[in-house]
């Protein structure tokens, strides 16, 4: 379903120079690392959750970097566009550089991004960010953070489009900005323990500090099933770290819904996660090679939560790394076609945005160079690659680009998923 329209966002307003903007879309950020309360247990799932710091690149010898595409001195647009014109005509008016770039979504230090997130917003053109790492600033220095990246948007950047800007604001370990301003989270298993309602309420005061802190987007709720406590400690992604609303699907559902409602009545939307699961897996995907879901089908009844999300209205779907062998043995869920355009978009019939979960340095993913990694990503049907690496940008966006230069009918696709993008952020600033 289509992305649903949410009131005007509280953020700082950027306009677009093609007709396009003012989409107010900002960020997310809080400041220092968070203490964990399990002093040995492994680190968090993904690149944003794991540290309060970028981590340096990992660009392979055979992937070349290349050079920056030549653009003029940034500009900020005027501030009085409508955001009127439709996705069609602001792609007409876009270069195919432009285009890619609204296909990534780039790591910044929610502590303050460094020159590499600048330099892959305005040389590279990506048009969203993931804060990533942990944050005591609290809110209005998170939104002093989000402000400056979104100044970053400019109509040579990314055509005046503002940026999507995303967190892990799950609760509990997974909780990225804290600080004043912010409450502290429970779990989501601790959620789950309570009244759909009641969670709606509490999910409403928690998005309502996000959009304060210039907040559009957050990378929740988590929508994956762990069968039983008993397989916590093996579910290293998830049930280790309570990250599941509960132990069937019924509970998943209407919990994950009530998270999400409560995100959309502060304006904040939302991305379901992990598609189709990792609530059955055992090896986390960043830290581990070969992880493999035996048990999930393409009628699983684990399926149902993210079925639930999607009628629920959820803005975005995050794809898992994790291999399905009962769906497509021979890729990685965010790098099959039968995963994401069979399963995802034909059959449960989401036609909203999908994101890629990270594919920067996860292990899971690291036999493919940094170029593949982002075309089969499109190819199979995403809309963003999301990538917390900034220094292995170039690569990515420079092989996505010469993919469609070569390739009509993968052109079709960046075309179709930038229109997927553009159109998810005019329904944001409405």
């Amino acid at each position: 379903m289509t992305a649903r329209p949410l009131r005007a966002l509280r953020t700082t307003t950027l306009g677009a120079a093609s007709a396009l903007a003012l989409l107010a879309l900002a960020a997310c950020g809080s400041g220092s690392p968070t203490t964990s309360t399990r002093t040995t247990a492994p680190a968090p799932e993904t690149a944003a959750e794991q540290s309060p710091t970028t981590p340096a690149a990992e660009t392979p010898a055979t992937t070349p970097t290349p050079k920056p595409t030549t653009t003029p001195s940034p500009t900020t647009p005027p501030a009085t566009a409508k955001p009127t014109a439709p996705a069609a005509s602001v792609l007409a008016g876009m270069s195919l550089d432009q285009k890619v770039g609204q296909l990534f979504m780039v790591g910044a230090a929610a502590t303050g991004p460094t020159a590499a997130t600048d330099a892959a917003i305005t040389r590279y053109h990506v048009g969203n960010v993931i804060l990533v790492g942990r944050s005591q600033l609290g809110v209005t220095r998170t939104r002093a953070i989000v402000d400056g990246l979104q100044r970053h948007a400019t109509s040579s950047a990314t055509h005046g489009l503002p940026l999507f800007v995303g967190v892990d604001q799950e609760g509990g370990n997974i909780q990225v900005l804290r600080g004043p301003g912010f409450d502290t989270m429970p779990t989501a298993l601790v959620q789950g323990t309570w009244a759909p309602a009641t969670l709606r309420g509490k999910a409403g005061t928690w998005g309502s500090e996000l959009a304060r802190a210039g907040v559009n987007l957050n990378l929740s709720p988590v929508m994956d099933t762990v069968p039983s406590p008993a397989d916590n400690a093996a579910n290293k992604p998830i049930g280790y770290w309570h990250r599941q609303f509960g132990y069937t699907p019924a509970t998943v559902s209407s919990h994950g819904v009530a998270f999400l409602q409560g995100m959309h009545d502060a304006d904040v939307a939302t991305t379901i996660k992990h598609f189709p699961g990792l609530g059955r897996v055992q090896g986390n995907t960043d830290f581990t090679s070969g992880v493999k879901d035996t048990v999930t089908t393409a009628n699983d009844p684990y399926l149902a939560p993210f079925k639930a999300g999607i009628a629920a209205g959820t803005e975005a779907v995050m794809t898992s790394t994790a291999i399905y062998t009962k769906i497509d043995p021979d890729n990685p869920g965010a790098f099959s076609h039968t995963v994401v355009t069979g399963l995802l978009r034909d059959k449960l019939g989401f036609d909203g945005v999908v994101i890629t979960d990270d594919v920067s340095s996860a292990k899971q993913v690291a036999a493919w160079s940094l170029g593949q990694r982002a075309v089969k990503a499109i190819a199979a049907g995403n809309d963003i690659v999301l990538a917390g690496v900034p220094d292995q940008i170039p690569a990515m966006t420079a092989a996505v680009v010469a993919k469609a230069k070569a390739d009509p009918a993968f052109a079709r696709q960046v075309d179709a998923a930038a229109a997927r993008v553009v159109t998810a952020k005019q329904h944001l600033s409405r």
